[in-house]
């Protein structure tokens, strides 16, 4: 594995993704709106504008030298509360992100993923498969990229290895600017965001022929499922 587009990358999950993808000798390449760790190759991009987030991925491709071997789409947002409460824009926004930004960026990439036998992880969450108050626009983009995913690794079976992700909570800035109700608590068990870029590795890391379909990665005293 070499060159791996990663969405989200200058944070969180994305940003231990670029560290596990360096570690592993390849080459990451970051579509984020904010600047990644000093070194790491960088596209400047809204993933609130598909348009944007194609053209960006297809950058990306060419200074990778026209060819990848992975896209991870660990971008994502949410602004938890009452739908009633949460401005369109804001609703839209989130949505646009997490689940329709995922599938532009793996659109612009197909067929460079093709060419290499490539593969693709999304990253939805455990509330992409179960549901919560407050949380609408999340759980829609995040059960959205479970659907999402399972039906294009359907259709790309055998030219791109496919594999959806569903991790819980994890330790990142995730939380940081929601309301205190939204906030976990002191007590929260929450995933270090390393295992899980491990686990996205491993699934990138397989040989042709053999797929991981999905992984669900949480702390283990998290329940994930309703």
């Amino acid at each position: 594995m070499d060159a791996v587009i990663v969405t989200g990358g200058s944070s969180g999950l994305g940003a231990a993704v670029v560290d596990a993808v360096v570690k592993a000798g390849g080459r990451p390449f970051v579509i984020d709106r904010q600047a990644p760790a000093d070194g790491v190759a960088w596209i400047e991009c809204d993933l609130a504008d598909t348009r944007a987030a194609e053209a960006a991925t297809r950058q990306a491709i060419e200074q990778a030298g026209g060819s990848i071997d992975g896209v991870v789409t660990a971008a994502g947002m949410d602004v938890p509360g009452a739908l009633a409460d949460i401005p369109g824009e804001t609703w839209d926004r989130i949505v646009t992100i997490d689940l329709l930004s995922t599938a532009a960026v793996i659109r612009a990439a197909i067929p460079a993923l093709k060419q290499s036998h490539g593969g693709v992880v999304t990253v939805a969450s455990t509330l992409g498969v179960k549901a919560v108050s407050d949380a609408t626009a999340y759980c829609a983009a995040k059960f959205g990229v479970v659907g999402f995913t399972r039906a294009l690794s359907a259709e790309l079976a055998g030219q791109v290895n496919v594999t959806l992700v569903i991790p819980g909570g994890m330790r990142t800035k995730f939380f940081d600017d929601r309301d205190a109700q939204y906030k976990p608590g002191p007590d929260a068990i929450l995933n270090d965001p390393a295992h899980v870029a491990s686990a996205i590795m491993f699934a990138l890391g397989q040989p042709r022929g053999c797929a991981v379909r999905e992984l669900v990665i949480a702390a283990e005293q998290e329940s994930s499922y309703p």
